[in-house]
């Protein structure tokens, strides 16, 4: 099944499009080779966190198998391998380098689930090696490698999913449905949220050796050399430049992906935020705890944020979407969608502008759902049946990084799509990529 000849998708793509722009379906003459009865085996690069739980979704489906996990923490591969023969009653081939399991034409797709500053490599690596990749949002840690993660899926014949799992729950593709339909008027704001209460300080440590079995040179990769501090591994290393953007790019590709898609809006024409160290001023993390971030679109604006340690959110939710016409606001999470009419007093009676929606449940797990998808778009090689491929996750991505660039400038910034910049030497500066190590930036 691995052996089978590439094609190069029509599409191509430029750096001052890539990214902000959906295309139709990626592939000419579909060709099915994957029977539903075939095996499709998985490798897992990085298997700690989100790459583990991806894994086990992918394990529902029929014929998926777990062939290979690839860590650079041998505590993490040992405990993993042990669970997959469990569940499987076979043990996985284990990697410390995810390079070398790669040559294994055994696998057919891998997960990627390493911090954000690895996804680009990883991708690109696994794509030009022949495995269909399902990779963690966000997409990358800078907007040229979203960019060049795009280029590389679009020279490929992989299909490439990205993480963004909430495409695949049913109340958001309600939600949508009901967004588009016109119902709630004009909608000139829509709101994304996300107040993560149960999210602590993060305490100062010192910097100390590596625990053993980990390969923090690997760990490293194209960060910037620094010793090792527990802060900046597993999990934590969200809340520090180098590695990731904080709750904006966590979270935010999330909800803001939800908000753009809906609203049929790709690239905004200006960003600015504002937000900082407020609530734990003097713990350890780098990103802000609290921001908020507006960008403006054609007809209507999108207001991004966020706060660590409360959960006071936006309609009594710690985390959701709003969208807000002038008959009424429908406001949707991973609870559910419900629509808030709009109404005025006429002859002592209130008449609404809209129907209300009570809130309506989710039925179903998106993220099995999200694994499923992925599995038939494979199975019927066709990229457009993908929920949220390449395309899809990196506007969501790109997004997400112009508000960390606004935050990071303290200036109102402008996106000029034609030429794919700011045309502001400090913003553009951050839409590069920085690799370390003796690391490059992949090319295409």
């Amino acid at each position: 099944m691995s052996s089978i000849p590439r094609r190069r998708f029509l599409q191509q793509t430029t750096l001052a499009t890539a990214g902000l722009g959906l295309s139709g379906s990626l592939l000419a003459n579909p060709l099915s080779f994957f029977g539903a009865n075939d095996r499709m085996n998985f490798g897992v690069i990085g298997c700690n966190g989100m790459g583990w739980s991806n894994m086990q979704a992918h394990l529902k489906i029929p014929n998926v198998n777990c062939v290979a996990l690839a860590d650079v923490d041998q505590r993490v591969l040992d405990r993993r391998a042990g669970e997959i023969k469990k569940m499987t009653g076979k043990a996985p081939k284990l990697y410390t380098d995810y390079r070398k399991m790669l040559e294994n034409k055994d696998i057919d797709a891998v997960i990627i689930g390493t911090p954000d500053h690895w996804h680009c490599l990883n991708m690109v690596d696994a794509v030009q090696a022949g495995k269909h990749v399902y990779v963690e949002k966000p997409l990358a840690n800078s907007i040229e490698e979203c960019n060049v993660m795009l280029k590389a899926a679009n020279a490929s014949d992989r299909m490439v999913q990205v993480g963004q799992w909430q495409r695949s729950g049913q109340q958001y593709d309600q939600a949508i449905k009901y967004v588009q339909s016109g119902k709630l008027g004009q909608i000139r704001l829509v709101k994304c949220w996300a107040y993560q209460g149960w999210m602590n300080p993060v305490p100062v440590k010192p910097n100390s050796t590596p625990p053993e079995g980990v390969d923090y040179k690997m760990w490293l990769g194209p960060a910037p050399e620094l010793p090792f501090n527990e802060n900046r591994f597993h999990f934590d290393f969200r809340w520090f430049w180098d590695y990731a953007g904080g709750l904006m790019t966590d979270w935010g590709v999330h909800e803001l992906d939800i908000a753009l898609f809906a609203m049929g809006a790709k690239a905004p024409k200006s960003i600015m935020a504002s937000g900082g160290k407020l609530a734990y001023p003097d713990d350890a993390s780098e990103t802000p705890d609290t921001l908020q971030t507006i960008y403006e679109f054609d007809g209507f604006n999108l207001l991004w944020e966020h706060a660590t340690g409360i959960d006071g959110g936006n309609y009594g939710r710690n985390e959701g979407i709003a969208f807000i016409g002038n008959n009424g606001t429908l406001v949707v999470n991973r609870g559910g969608w419900e629509v808030i009419p709009e109404g005025k007093r006429k002859d002592d009676e209130w008449i609404t502008k809209t129907d209300r929606v009570e809130l309506i449940k989710p039925e179903g797990n998106a993220l099995d759902n999200h694994a499923k998808n992925f599995v038939a778009a494979i199975r019927d090689n066709d990229a457009s049946k993908l929920a949220c491929g390449v395309e899809t996750g990196s506007i969501a991505a790109i997004t997400a990084h112009m508000g960390n660039i606004a935050y990071k400038t303290g200036n109102k910034i402008y996106w000029d799509a034609a030429s794919g910049s700011f045309n502001n030497a400090e913003a553009d500066a951050l839409v590069k990529a920085q690799y370390h190590n003796g690391w490059k930036l992949p090319t295409v």
